[in-house]
């Protein structure tokens, strides 16, 4: 079952991410995107290059989730970011907050999976290299 849920949350997050980012590579082109987008996100991202340099990070992370490739290297990009979804969709857009907090349930999921993994960033005096 753990299995499963495993799979279920990273394809989930994957999929979200990966789609996210290619909609997001619309609105930088200056095409209609397939998805609605939020116009308060939107009025964060003054600079172009901030949502090119997110949207390939979406991109990326959703690819690897979905590759079963690099998975704690992939939550740990994503991390900040879905604290950003997350915060935008609680305080300036509820539209997708729905969606928000199923995202951070399943990435609280793979994090809890895969927490092995993170141990190490959480010593307080981590091993030196001699």
């Amino acid at each position: 079952m753990a299995m499963f849920l495993t799979r279920l949350c990273r394809f989930f997050l994957g999929i979200v991410f990966l789609v996210a980012g290619i909609n997001g590579y619309f609105v930088i082109f200056g095409w209609e995107p397939f998805i609605a987008t939020s116009p308060e996100a939107m009025t964060l991202f003054e600079f172009d290059y901030l949502l090119i340099a997110e949207k390939s990070l979406e991109i990326l992370c959703g690819i690897l989730l979905l590759l079963n490739q690099f998975v704690p290297l992939a939550l740990a990009i994503l991390a900040p970011i879905l604290v950003n979804i997350l915060l935008l969709h609680l305080f300036l857009d509820p539209s997708l907050l729905l969606l928000a907090v199923l995202l951070v349930i399943a990435f609280g999921y793979l994090v809890f999976f895969y927490r092995k993994n993170f141990a190490s960033l959480l010593e307080r005096k981590p091993n030196t290299l001699s």
